[in-house]
């Protein structure tokens, strides 16, 4: 168990609704990704880049729908260096893993992910998608990865991956000087979202689809590692990507988080779970654009924004389908009452009501969502029992991790307790568990190169 503390205070915008206010002092590291999307953007013979793990506070499948997310960078994730190669070759190594990944760039047709779920599939999905999208611009690298984030554990490691190495390959190659680059990307914001798609898939602006890992999430973690603050949660709406408020993280609490050792994957056999909750959203817009002829309305926010009428039509279009009707109202309570509320009552230091807040959704992803095992059932119950101020489980579901917002004088006893007891409780997942105390961390941000 180890603990660890934000850099510096953040000042807070206004409620939702507000006009957008002007953007807070850069936090630790965001200066780098500023530079990195300059116009100044240039080669560079090594580079090495910092990027988080997050903690979902709450918005839990809400941003590939065009929901509301309350996020929280940590100070726990992945090192990505990379060095140039005198070859076409690119040549990956991690501290997590025993093999290493080799992909040819002047062979591109021969990076096949054979869908087993491998940590060489996002390897290979962001090779491919920047060197579709900027050709002739990725050259030869030897690029390694260290980590201090928990694997599996619901604090987004995968896509802390993609995003690790997409910038060191940006950074390394100057590629954000492209002009197709600079036409669709000029912000942290849409650099998120732009990674988004490099994992789901899809096209962003001028720059086409690939492959993409095979789940449909959307760029609700790309933009927290882009986009956090330290000692701040942040919270943004999305499709597109829309920075809402900032909210400071008190100095006398922290984030307890508790890694229940059932492995969160959203590859190999886990995919189809986690793709049924997304699938569900998106037929429902679906129906409504089919229905409606609103062809432009892209997402269920779209759709509940065109009119007070909205929401009783997507009801009727889920009709008897009990999933679909779940589904609909746990994304309308989490969107747009949940998140802002607990954002406010988080700002008013109205802990008790931030803990209502957070126990309703809760609920509403083991009722609605259907993602929850009993392991982080029991660990979200646990926690309030032991006192938590506010708890839920985060990230894809099907197993991970729990938070625990809880005074930070008593963390480390209530850390221990908590494992603790859930030790005892689960015994087949104790030996796979862990716990950290955490707070809200700084924004990826390059580190220097360590020698070779």
């Amino acid at each position: 168990m180890s603990t660890g503390t934000g850099a510096t205070g953040i000042a807070h915008h206004g409620p939702v609704g507000d006009p957008e206010p002007a953007r807070p002092e850069p936090a630790a590291g965001e200066g780098d990704l500023f530079e990195l999307l300059s116009e100044g953007a240039r080669p560079r013979q090594e580079t090495a880049w910092f990027v988080p793990g997050r903690i979902e506070v709450l918005g839990k499948h809400t941003d590939y729908a065009g929901g509301r997310s309350l996020l929280a960078a940590v100070d726990r994730g992945h090192t990505v260096t990379a060095r140039g190669r005198e070859d076409r070759l690119i040549v990956v190594t991690s501290g997590a893993a025993e093999d290493e990944v080799v992909l040819d760039l002047a062979a591109p047709g021969s990076h096949q992910d054979d869908g087993s779920g491998h940590w060489s599939g996002y390897v290979r999905t962001v090779v491919d998608r920047l060197d579709a999208n900027f050709p002739g611009r990725l050259v030869g690298a030897d690029i390694t990865i260290t980590s201090t984030l928990p694997l599996a554990a619901g604090m987004s490691s995968s896509s802390a991956l993609v995003v690790g190495l997409a910038l060191a390959l940006i950074d390394l190659t100057g590629i954000a000087a492209e002009p197709a680059f600079r036409a669709a990307i000029t912000s942290p914001e849409q650099l998120g979202e732009y990674l988004g798609t490099v994992e789901n898939g899809q096209t962003y602006a001028s720059l086409g689809g690939h492959r993409g890992v095979g789940t449909f999430g959307g760029s609700e973690d790309h933009t927290s590692m882009l986009c956090g603050r330290s000692d701040a949660l942040v919270q943004y709406s999305f499709c597109p990507v829309r920075h809402e408020r900032t909210v400071p993280f008190p100095q006398d609490l922290a984030l307890v988080v508790a890694v229940s050792g059932i492995d969160a994957a959203k590859t190999g056999a886990a995919r189809d779970a986690y793709n049924r909750v997304s699938l569900a959203a998106w037929e429902l817009i679906d129906r409504w654009r089919v229905d409606t002829g609103r062809r432009n309305d892209r997402v269920l926010a779209d759709a509940l924004a065109s009119g007070v009428a909205a929401r009783g039509r997507l009801v009727e279009y889920a009709g008897d389908d009990e999933y679909l009707r779940g589904r609909l109202e746990q994304f309308i309570a989490e969107s747009e009452r949940l998140v802002p509320a607990a954002a406010l009552a988080l700002e008013e230091r109205d802990l008790e009501e931030l803990g209502r807040l957070v126990d309703e959704s809760q609920r509403g992803a083991e009722e609605g969502l259907g993602n929850q095992v009993p392991e982080t059932v029991d660990l979200q119950r646990t926690a309030r029992e032991l006192g938590a101020h506010a708890a839920s489980a985060f990230g894809a579901g099907f197993g991970g991790s729990v938070w625990a917002l809880v005074p930070t004088e008593s963390a480390e006893q209530f850390a221990q307790q908590w494992v603790d007891l859930y030790r005892t409780r689960h015994p087949h997942a104790a030996g796979r568990s862990s716990v950290l105390v955490t707070r809200p961390g700084s924004c990826a941000h390059r580190v220097d190169v360590q020698p070779g």
